[in-house]
């Protein structure tokens, strides 16, 4: 039985209770304040854009929004936090219930929400700078985060990395995280407990902390789903324990023991006003959601046509999805389009190591090119080897000019490529003898004689149909 909590670093200008820059990678305490710092008599002020994206994500996975929601003091020790005490929610968690989707083995199954709530971050302690001391940033204490808590209802590491996979996507589809699990801005503690086929009573459970990325996470699950059920076998007692997990051995090693839950003593804040979420409000959020990328996948299958995989992998990104509508604008071969984002320009954004936010080619261009190889211009193959490379030097051209300045367009005049056909068929009279003796095969070599004769301008449609004609004779 598996729970996660994962908290969401929001996609904020700002700090849930102040105006300091919530931006990652600043020099350390520089998007500080007295605020920040707790002086005395400094006072929070509420982040609008932090409930707004909470009710976002909240409708999107279909919880049920509370209105009347307040803060609590949350009192636990935190030595990166100045305060002394962390401002969370408690009873009125902003969200409560809804699900997120997932899909194992091709079985569609939703996995249940407890809740999601809004809190405050805290800084980071950094033990390897000073030899004596250890350092503190606060850059990242007041940073706005959701806590999304699951019901127990995960049942196996590969479900834990489709839940992670799922929920990482729809924060980033919908612009609230940006889910970089490397930087912090997503992180994920797993509690795990195991029990006996036909019981209904929950295992003591334990709880792996600070997971830092999605493979890692299901990593841990099968470490100590198996530490777990060894120790059940050999009738040996669990602790409820908080553990850690070491990426490089792949084990996980207990931190402390919990007997009880903590007693985080929370009561509302003092600082803070409640505050109401008007119908209003959530109409205007719910009407600005885009649609969802298990919908558009849907979509892109049945009425453009797109295989599951490629719609599958076309919606894991929302930018790649605006840019392959943006295509779709100016061309209807969506499967080419397809093709083309899929093929050259992510094996280009791969190589390069950067988004589809910075590639240089504007969609339309990407759709000339579609339209010239569905025209009998162009090959694909001359469009994705020469075409392509050249619009990535230069941008601003057109394919066709390219192809023009190049003399690539393809040669489709029927008495041209017979004479090119004649040549290769008058060079060959080996081969054809065996051609024409059943080594059908023998087709490719022909035709690639004619693309080489003809510098790859001949439509090859064209040479195989004139190939086939001539050497059944």
């Amino acid at each position: 039985m598996i729970g996660l909590e994962v908290h969401a670093q929001l996609s904020t200008q700002s700090k849930l209770f102040c105006g300091d820059s919530a931006a990652f990678g600043a020099e350390p305490n520089t998007n500080i304040s007295p605020i920040t710092l707790a002086h005395p008599g400094t006072l929070p002020k509420m982040n609008r854009k932090a409930i707004e994206h909470a009710v976002t994500l909240g409708l999107a996975l279909n919880c049920n929004i509370e209105q009347h929601n307040y803060f609590a003091r949350k009192n636990y020790f935190y030595p990166d936090l100045p305060k002394g005490y962390q401002v969370s929610q408690h009873t009125t968690p902003i969200c409560k219930n809804g699900f997120v989707k997932i899909k194992v083995d091709g079985v569609e199954r939703n996995i249940l929400l407890n809740r999601i709530h809004l809190e405050e971050d805290a800084g980071k302690s950094l033990h390897d700078v000073d030899e004596q001391y250890t350092s503190i940033d606060l850059n990242r204490a007041g940073v706005p985060l959701l806590e999304i808590v699951s019901e127990p209802d995960l049942h196996s590491s590969e479900e834990a990395f489709a839940y992670l996979s799922s929920l990482r996507r729809l924060v980033r589809w919908l612009g609230v995280c940006d889910g970089n699990m490397e930087e912090g801005s997503m992180r994920c503690d797993a509690n795990i407990s195991v029990r006996l086929k036909g019981d209904t009573k929950l295992g003591t459970r334990v709880e792996v902390k600070n997971l830092n990325s999605i493979r890692n996470v299901k990593r841990a699950i099968e470490y100590e789903a198996d530490r777990l059920i060894t120790l059940v076998e050999n009738n040996e007692t669990i602790l409820q324990q908080t553990r850690s997990f070491d990426a490089d051995k792949g084990t996980t090693f207990s931190l402390r023991s919990k007997e009880d839950a903590d007693d985080y003593r929370y009561f509302p804040e003092p600082d803070l006003t409640p505050f109401f979420i008007q119908d209003e409000m959530m109409q205007k959020i719910k009407a600005a959601i885009p649609e969802l990328p298990e919908v558009l996948e849907k979509r892109y299958s049945t009425e453009l046509g797109l295989s599951a995989y490629d719609a599958s992998v076309i919606c894991d990104d929302k930018d790649q999805v605006d840019f392959f509508e943006a295509m779709i604008r100016s061309t209807g071969n969506y499967k080419a389009a397809a093709n083309w984002l899929l093929g050259p320009i992510k094996s280009y954004l791969n190589d390069k190591g950067i988004d589809i936010n910075s590639f240089e080619v504007p969609p339309s261009k990407i759709a000339e090119l579609i339209s010239l190889v569905e025209n009998g211009k162009l090959s694909f193959s001359i469009a994705a080897t020469k075409i392509f490379p050249a619009l990535l030097n230069d941008s601003t051209k057109d394919p066709l000019q390219i192809a023009t300045e190049l003399n690539l367009l393809q040669e489709s005049d029927t008495s041209s490529i017979a004479e090119w056909v004649n040549a290769v068929i008058e060079k060959m009279p080996d081969k054809v003898k065996e051609y024409q003796s059943g080594k059908k095969g023998l087709i490719g070599l022909f035709a690639g004689e004619v693309k080489k004769m003809s510098k790859g301008k001949a439509d090859m449609q064209i040479v195989n149909k004139l190939l086939e004609e001539k050497l059944k004779s």
